[in-house]
């Protein structure tokens, strides 16, 4: 036949009944080889020249097993394996010479005149010329057939015509191959089928000598789903894959055919969920970081020597939610609470908001009064003005009298222009064991009275993520101290995420919400297309803890009443922020303005057992002497958070 000519399978048949040739088959990539080669092999059986094929394609053989070079013949039953080569791989390119070593074996032992080789996909760039190449010379291949769609010529037609034998270009019309998806089915059917009567072995690996590219030891779970070879002094007696390794000890499924082995061979075919694919290469996990400390300070406005100076200004973690004293320890109160990956916050009081952009107030869902002081209610027209537009009511909650409070506020303002955007507010008012709820709009008067419902144990609010409870002070008038009780804090286990080839994405965000409301049964769609419960998911990729409670109070007496209710609020919690207006040598100035000293602050601390005691709303007095007021603070309460420069 002529070099270069174009063939059809017909003409290509009838060439090779008449001598005994060797044939190598290749083509694009993600061609369809298999459909083209067992044809010929087919045609030419039929016509009564046998020819024997070398399925070299791992990972998508002719017949066989993936992850394995295959060598056996067409017969009227179907095809006959007679030998096998493990290489543990689907990777021609990366594992390229271990493929060719594993071909010159098979061709070894099985002698064959008349040979169809199927080729690896990998057919261009430098690996493809490398590897094709060396097939060629290897398998002492004759002919070599180009197959085209009739589009564009096929990669590396020159470096396969520089080999000495006879190209030919298959002539496939529609042969557009198959897509990743189609192949990965395809192989992994495959692959099940060689195991279906598959058995279970314990395998000691200080009994075998490790071949291949194994993940460490330490890394067990890097080892699950492995494809596997069992090899006695170099000859394949089974394939399997790992079900896991514990203790030194490799727990595998075999095909029956299992004989006695003194090796084993694995590379990175993994089979996950029935699916068989490439492991990424394992890679040591980075060292964990140190946990970011849980509380600590924005350095920016530390600097105390300015009379302006808000002081300190503390930040604290707590599991899924960070929070933040906006206008620092010497500033009006205003705690933020931003909840992760939710566009969320939640304030507790509204004092001064010259530090808050419109976008936060946009956020708001939640806003919890501990009273009605104007140190503490003195933001709320910023907040009123940054809540026009289409946002949906904002929940306030404080003590009695609150609803008429933000009412006065609200009304206070001519409304006559913002229509349907006009800012909208639910306001619940404690009222010991009741909870009166009331709608408050711009534009509209007044304050209207919607329901009313018992209150217990002081919880305010409860959703799936957490609650917020309350209890009830003295400052001269009544004030609401805070608990914010996350339910549950939940983490995605990085290593395992890995280990399983998934993607971080929006899907974590979903199964960390169905969790947290009680949906295990839900279905969560992967990166990969596959779809899990969550009860599954939560058992391989999630630590869930216990919620870390925070707690804000501020503004109260130091009185035994007060002391008891908050010590029981506040028991156990990670985060507490409470108020220590007074130095020691003010105690009379704290006890006629019905505040704190320091030592009451940090004593209550103590007896809450909290895990981080975040002092604020000092006396203006002591701007210049903020090291003092912590020192004083932290003799009582080792667990004070204190900043660096004290």
């Amino acid at each position: 036949m002529v070099m270069d000519a174009v063939a059809t399978s017909f003409e290509l048949c009838q060439h090779l009944q008449a001598g005994q040739r060797r044939l190598l088959v290749c083509g694009s990539p993600g061609s369809d080889r298999c459909t083209p080669v067992a044809r010929l092999i087919q045609t030419l059986a039929a016509a009564g020249a046998d020819y024997h094929c070398l399925a070299a394609d791992p990972a998508l053989p002719l017949f066989g097993v993936p992850g394995a070079l295959n060598f056996g013949y067409w017969n009227v039953d179907g095809w006959l394996q007679l030998d096998r080569e493990a290489l543990c791989s689907l990777d021609s390119s990366r594992f390229r010479l271990p493929l060719v070593t594993g071909l010159s074996r098979l061709l070894e032992r099985n002698s064959s005149r008349r040979l169809i080789l199927q080729a690896p996909g990998l057919a261009r760039g430098v690996a493809g010329a490398e590897l094709l190449v060396e097939l060629v010379r290897c398998a002492r291949i004759d002919i070599v057939v180009l197959l085209s769609d009739g589009g564009s010529s096929v990669p590396l037609e020159q470096e396969l015509q520089a080999c000495g034998a006879e190209v030919v270009t298959l002539a496939e019309p529609g042969n557009g191959g198959i897509s990743k998806q189609q192949r990965r089915q395809q192989r992994s059917q495959m692959w099940r089928d060689y195991l279906h009567a598959a058995i279970d072995l314990n395998l000691p690996l200080s009994d075998l000598q490790i071949l291949g590219t194994p993940p460490p030891l330490e890394a067990a779970d890097a080892w699950k789903g492995r494809q596997i070879a069992l090899l006695n002094h170099g000859k394949l007696t089974t394939m399997g894959q790992v079900d896991c390794l514990q203790s030194n000890q490799l727990q595998v499924r075999v095909a029956a055919e299992a004989g006695p082995a003194n090796q084993l061979l694995i590379r990175d075919a993994l089979c996950i969920n029935g699916q068989l694919r490439s492991a990424r290469p394992y890679r040591k996990p980075p060292e964990k970081p140190p946990e970011p400390p849980s509380a600590g300070f924005l350095p920016e406005d530390t600097a105390l020597s300015k009379e302006t100076s808000c002081g300190p200004i503390p930040i604290a973690r707590c599991g899924a939610a960070s929070a933040c004293l906006v206008n620092g320890v010497f500033g009006d109160p205003l705690l933020k609470l931003q909840l992760y990956h939710q566009r969320r916050s939640l304030l507790f009081d509204l004092g001064d908001t010259g530090r808050m952009s419109a976008r936060i107030a946009h956020q708001v869902t939640d806003v919890f009064f501990s009273h009605t002081h104007a140190d503490h209610v003195g933001g709320f027209l910023w907040f009123l003005r940054s809540r026009i537009g289409d946002l949906p009511p904002c929940r306030c909650y404080g003590p009695p009298g609150l609803a008429q409070q933000i009412a006065g506020m609200v009304n206070g303002i001519l409304w006559d222009r913002v229509e349907e955007r006009a800012p909208r507010f639910e306001v619940r008012e404690w009222h010991g064991k009741r909870l009166r709820c009331y709608r408050v709009v711009a534009g509209e008067t007044g304050a209207e009275l919607l329901t009313e419902h018992p209150l217990e144990d002081g919880l305010l609010w409860r959703e799936p993520g957490f609650s917020v409870r309350a209890a009830a002070l003295d400052h001269g008038t009544l004030v609401l101290a805070y608990a914010y009780e996350p339910a549950l804090q939940v983490r995605v286990r990085r290593d395992r995420l890995q280990a399983l080839g998934l993607k971080s994405g929006r899907w974590l965000q979903e199964l960390k919400q169905q969790l947290l409301q009680g949906h295990f049964d839900s279905s969560i769609a992967l990166p990969d297309g596959s779809h899990r419960p969550v009860s599954q998911l939560q058992d391989e990729l999630l630590l869930v803890s216990p919620g870390q409670k925070l707690v804000y109070a501020t503004d109260f007496a130091d009185t035994e009443d007060n002391r008891r209710r908050l010590t029981e609020l506040a028991r156990g919690a990670h985060s507490l922020f409470c108020e220590a207006s007074f130095m020691l040598e003010h105690r009379d100035q704290a006890r006629r303005t019905r505040h704190l000293t320091t030592t009451a602050c940090a004593e209550i601390a103590n007896a809450a057992g909290v895990t981080q005691l975040l002092p604020f709303h000092f006396s203006k007095r002591y701007i210049k002497r903020a090291p003092e007021v912590y020192r004083e603070i932290s003799r009582v309460c080792d667990r004070t958070i204190v900043p660096g420069f004290i």
